[in-house]
């Protein structure tokens, strides 16, 4: 199948996001025909990657007259972390990389953006090349530069915007992954087709089956048009001042969540994005944004992706303090009101909307109580 090829272009990075099945056994040449050239890289690859896939990734760089250094790590929200950085950092200095050798990270968002801060941070800015592994991260976080890691008083907190200079989305690594897995994926795509495009939601109505399960062209049009979407709003906003805060739609509540939990196996980040998209979205009805026909027609959506989140399923009446804090510390406040992105309609959604914290109090003890 021929690669598919978007061109991301910020006032910090113009780069290629390059999509299709077995790219990772191309990796010499696709570096070469995108201009990536270094003398040491160092490669970040999740312990759940096939090692005999990553040492034949690696293999085929040694002829190359490179230093080529790897490290392993454990890809959770715990260790995504200042820890795992000083790790990576430690590498780095030791071996003496230069702006113009690289990083590459192999695996999932936790990867990506680990690896992505450590770069930005190195010498003021070393080469970054993510190769996404997950379908959350080849739809979302590989894509626009956010990178970060988390501390105890929330996620994502601590961070940098640094776009890397190529991203290879290869559909191979999703036949490796658990339903579960393609299912987080697909909470970022319906996100990504609620917020800016109708005509994509269609699809994704008519074609859901197909896509979760992998086949192709389907899987790749998905991916490719969810990239599209973000790369658009990412274009004409890099560092999340005005119409970027749009992609956080259902993120506030759902980072809440995660972090409420204490970013357990028990809700991983696409599922709390569903949750989050589900509160959102029933705030919106409940301010009359959205019309009770969409509402629902997005609800049934979400009820034929065989998940139908409820946060009475994670939460009881007793950690509504605990989600509230969470989301009064959320990045995108600049006020002592809690900002949402709501949505008005399918394609359409609404960005600074803020509400004092006792009309979120209310909302969330009725949908924990229901």
């Amino acid at each position: 199948m021929k690669i598919k090829k978007l061109i991301v272009n910020t006032k910090t990075q113009k780069y290629p996001i390059l999509i299709g099945s077995n790219l990772s056994s191309k990796l010499p040449n696709l570096f070469i025909k995108n201009f990536i050239k270094f003398k040491k890289c160092l490669f970040l690859v999740d312990k759940n990657i096939s090692k005999k896939k990553f040492l034949k990734i690696k293999k085929s760089f040694s002829s190359k007259n490179k230093e080529i250094f790897h490290l392993f790590i454990e890809a959770s929200e715990s260790k995504k972390n200042q820890n795992s950085i000083n790790n990576i950092l430690k590498i780095l200095l030791k071996y003496n990389f230069s702006r113009e050798d690289c990083l590459i990270s192999i695996g999932g968002g936790i990867t990506g953006d680990l690896g992505g801060f450590a770069a930005s941070v190195f010498k003021r800015g070393l080469k970054f090349i993510n190769l996404p592994t997950t379908l959350l991260s080849q739809v979302d976080s590989s894509v626009g530069g956010k990178t970060g890691i988390n501390s105890k008083y929330g996620k994502n907190l601590i961070g940098s915007f640094y776009q890397p200079r190529l991203v290879i989305s290869d559909t191979e690594f999703l036949k490796t992954l658990p339903r579960r897995e393609i299912i987080c994926g697909y909470a970022e795509i319906l996100k990504h087709s609620l917020i800016k495009n109708k005509i994509f939601f269609k699809y994704l109505e008519k074609n859901i089956n197909n896509i979760l399960n992998l086949k192709s062209p389907f899987i790749e049009k998905a991916i490719f048009e969810s990239c599209k979407i973000k790369k658009n709003v990412i274009e004409k906003d890099e560092k999340e001042k005005d119409i970027r805060k749009i992609l956080n739609f259902g993120h506030t509540f759902g980072h809440a969540y995660e972090a409420t939990l204490g970013f357990s196996k028990k809700l991983n980040h696409g599922e709390a994005v569903l949750l989050g998209m589900n509160s959102a979205l029933r705030f919106s009805l409940d301010k009359k944004f959205i019309s009770i026909n969409e509402y629902k027609k997005v609800l049934n959506h979400i009820k034929n992706i065989n998940v139908y989140p409820k946060i009475k399923n994670y939460f009881s009446v007793k950690s509504l303090e605990k989600i509230l804090s969470f989301m009064r510390n959320d990045k995108k406040n600049n006020s002592e009101k809690i900002n949402l992105i709501l949505l008005k309609k399918i394609g359409v959604a609404t960005i600074d909307k803020k509400y004092a914290e006792k009309y979120l109090k209310s909302f969330l003890k009725k949908e924990l109580s229901n």
